[in-house]
């Protein structure tokens, strides 16, 4: 009877939420109207016969995150990464040799079968992820949406085999420190790559540009051999996919040892 209850009270809220956001929705979705600001994003996110201010680019959301916006992007980026590197300050001496040395792959995690489908499913989620991360530009997804699936791996292995399977494969918060930091240079790299090629051609170029602009005519191919890249975003896309999932992986780690430490900490 206690179970029929906590079932109902659990769908009432369910319907509850449903119809207020049915509701919501039909009061403050606004008019048809687009605002000036959004009509000048939405024309000129991939616009050929506007190229002094094209990103060149089928996929408004990236281009807003790394082009029109693309400061906000990359201080948003650097935080996420002092805030990895606050978190591996405090976990400080909790890796221990006693523990790794106690991990045992055949005996440790769940059955043969989980983890059989567990190998064999891992590089699809990696092929996924690179495909979201990778082809942002053109279709809903991004850097961070990529990264984010395959950091899906590390903690799918952590829950299938043990707490201590990443660690006694070589994968330590310091190895995904490093790619974190390759991949946010990298971001670094790009948003100055255009003022660069300018200083060197002897041209003005702005900091964080991508096509051409007034004033501003150095910017990155749209294509290479056809293939679109949308000038910077597609390298954007790149290193911010492999910053999150380091990124992620480092912060489960920190949260798996943290939860551990106690009993072996050094």
């Amino acid at each position: 009877m206690r179970r029929i209850t906590e079932l109902a009270v659990i769908i009432s809220l369910i319907l509850g939420v449903s119809v207020l956001l049915v509701l919501a929705a039909s009061i403050l979705i606004p008019g048809v109207e687009v605002r000036q600001l959004a009509f000048f994003y939405l024309y000129t996110t991939i616009n050929p016969w506007f190229q002094n201010y094209t990103v060149n680019s089928p996929e408004a959301v990236t281009a807003i995150v790394w082009d029109y916006r693309g400061l906000d992007t990359l201080f948003e980026t650097s935080v996420f990464y002092l805030a990895l590197i606050a978190g591996l300050a405090l976990a400080r001496g909790l890796f221990s040799e006693t523990l790794q040395g106690s991990f045992n792959e055949k005996t440790s995690g769940l059955s043969t079968i989980v983890k059989t489908v567990t190998r064999v499913t891992a590089p699809m989620i990696i092929a996924v992820g690179a495909s979201i991360g990778l082809h942002g530009h053109l279709t809903p997804g991004g850097g961070f949406q990529g990264g984010a699936t395959i950091a899906v791996i590390p903690l799918v292995f952590i829950v299938v085999y043990s707490a201590f399977f990443l660690i006694a494969r070589g994968v330590t918060s310091n190895k995904m420190l490093v790619l974190r930091s390759i991949g946010l240079l990298g971001i670094g790299f790009i948003s100055i790559a255009t003022f660069l090629i300018g200083l060197a051609i002897g041209r003005f170029a702005y900091v964080f540009q991508n096509m051409p602009k007034p004033g501003a005519i150095v910017g990155l191919p749209a294509d290479i051999n056809g293939a679109l890249i949308s000038g910077t975003l597609w390298f954007f896309n790149l290193f911010e996919m492999i910053a999150v999932a380091a990124g992620f992986t480092i912060a489960f780690i920190i949260l798996l040892l943290a939860g551990r430490g106690g009993s072996g900490g050094r």
